[in-house]
């Protein structure tokens, strides 16, 4: 599958970490006066950081991706430091890839002879999560200010309805009930991000996995959305109406069932006329890949009612 990853020129960057905030997945840090991307994992290729270097040291490029390799990985990581490697397997242990901590660990123990640093020093930073001259990587306190860079795979929304029977404006009248269990019910979400631009077909979280793939509105029309259909669930979610650039999500769709060995898909849409292309895309995925996969179609009216549930 092709995929979109940020390159730093190391030669252009200066250090001033104006790019370091404006990371939302924490997959850069400043580490010896350098920006290093210390996680390809993590690294969504929306390009918010690019607009926030002002020496021009950011770029995206699009390149054929192999499944992600934590050794192929870990062996890049380790030509840069120790201190980068602290930042990278502390990072991949703050986000629960525990799978892919343990290649990496199980690699430089293998290879200790030829690493310029102590590994036993590298494991107790990250199990105490202590990380040497490498400040925070994530500065979640300026998540809210609007990137100055805003990359293609933005949603449109710049739309006009254009006559869309879903665009049609309607009051959803329902009876009063108690709300003294209002908060409650706890979230099932077991992972981040969701949005279909924003995931990585092959995180850990997705492997061997049952995969919702949600239309943007079914959680909000559904009030059991997480006890019902969530829970024990990987999810993505997407909008086959307002989304562009919505080819990268048959890639991924793809790289999901073959790479990630998804055990079923279960497309969750709406009833209004628009959002069955989501479960198209499942579909032509489903096609186009090697394995095969169970895909069961469940449709949801304007107010919460599942009205078909239906495995294709």
């Amino acid at each position: 599958m092709k995929r979109e990853i940020i390159e730093i020129d190391e030669e252009k960057c200066t250090g001033c970490s104006e790019c370091i905030p404006n990371c939302h997945e924490g997959a850069l840090q400043m580490i010896d006066g350098k920006a290093r991307l210390i996680s390809d994992l993590m690294c969504d290729g929306l390009g918010a950081c690019i607009g926030h270097c002002p020496e021009g040291a950011i770029e995206i490029i699009e390149r054929e991706a192999a499944p992600y390799d934590e050794v192929m990985v870990i062996k890049e990581m380790v030509t840069k430091g120790k201190n980068t490697v602290i930042a990278h397997l502390t990072h991949l242990k703050d986000h629960k890839e525990i799978g892919f901590l343990q290649q990496g660990v199980s690699w430089m123990q293998e290879n200790k002879d030829s690493i310029d640093f102590n590994i036993d020093e590298v494991m107790s930073a990250v199990h105490n999560g202590i990380q040497e001259e490498a400040p925070s990587a994530c500065g979640c306190s300026s998540h809210d200010d609007q990137p100055k860079h805003q990359h293609s795979h933005q949603h449109d929304h710049g739309h006009g309805g254009g006559g869309c029977p879903g665009s049609q404006a309607q009051t959803i009248n329902k009876p009063e009930t108690s709300n003294s269990n209002v908060g409650d019910a706890p979230s099932e979400l077991t992972q981040w991000p969701v949005q279909m631009h924003l995931i990585n077909p092959a995180a850990g979280y997705f492997q061997n996995s049952d995969l919702l793939l949600a239309a943007d509105c079914v959680a909000f029309s559904m009030g059991n959305f997480h006890s019902k259909v969530l829970k024990g669930r990987s999810l993505a979610i997407a909008c086959p109406k307002l989304d562009s650039n919505t080819e990268i999500y048959i890639d991924k769709l793809i790289a999901l069932i073959d790479e990630s060995k998804v055990n079923t898909i279960t497309v969750m849409k709406m009833t209004v006329p628009c959002c069955g292309g989501i479960l198209q895309m499942a579909q032509i995925a489903s096609q186009q890949a090697t394995r095969k996969v169970p895909i069961k179609s469940i449709t949801v009216d304007i107010n919460g009612e599942i009205v078909s549930e239906d495995w294709l």
